[in-house]
């Protein structure tokens, strides 16, 4: 691809947007006030905006191989508390997606370098879920259900947030975990259970928000 292109798309864009609305940039420039905080995975293929059908302003996005929240991540930890502190998001999305290379790489020996703590992540997932996974004979089905676990213990990593608590506590925000099926373009609620699944632990992450 021509990066040059790339300046030439950007100036369709703007003729396509402002034949639409003619204040459109005026008033993207008015501020923002997203309902959805939107945490995916960096996946060339897996564009947020697009597969959620939303514009502009209406979430904030942040994007990382495989859509991990570890608690040392500062950059992740820094987006959820600007989206939900200070923006007042309603909803925190964490949105994998099968055919993910992050997840089928931490499932592999291979050493990988700087990824390596990174990925490690992913594999201590699936040591939290070892006796389910390694209960899949089929290798395929078994990289799909790793997906979707991570995708759950990333979303607890949310919820043991501050932030998270004491918004859920204020007003109701919510966590939820998504799935993007790359080879039918669906995203699928994976409807998780939280109160199943962090029972037994809730008390231990629980933070005094007062």
């Amino acid at each position: 691809m021509d990066i040059k292109k790339v300046f030439d798309n950007n100036r369709s864009w703007i003729e396509r947007q402002l034949k639409t609305d003619e204040h459109y940039f005026e008033n993207l420039a008015q501020g923002q006030s997203p309902e959805i905080l939107y945490i995916g995975c960096s996946d060339s293929r897996v564009t947020a905006e697009e597969l959620m059908g939303i514009a502009p302003g209406e979430a904030v996005v942040h994007r990382n191989i495989a859509n991990m929240v570890p608690n040392t991540d500062l950059n992740v930890m820094s987006v959820i508390n600007y989206a939900v502190s200070h923006l007042k998001v309603k909803h925190v999305v964490v949105c994998g997606h099968y055919n993910c290379g992050g997840v089928k790489a931490a499932m592999q020996q291979t050493d990988l370098g700087i990824l390596n703590p990174w990925l490690r992540n992913i594999r201590d997932v699936y040591r939290t879920h070892r006796n389910e996974l390694n209960a899949i004979t089929d290798g395929a089905v078994r990289y799909n259900r790793l997906v979707e676990l991570n995708v759950q213990e990333q979303c607890i990593n949310v919820i043991k947030t501050a932030e998270v608590q004491k918004a859920a506590q204020e007003r109701g925000v919510t966590v939820h975990g998504w799935i993007f099926d790359i080879q039918s373009g669906k995203l699928i609620d994976l409807n998780i259970d939280f109160e199943k699944v962090t029972k037994g632990i809730v008390d231990i992450y629980r933070i005094d928000t007062e």
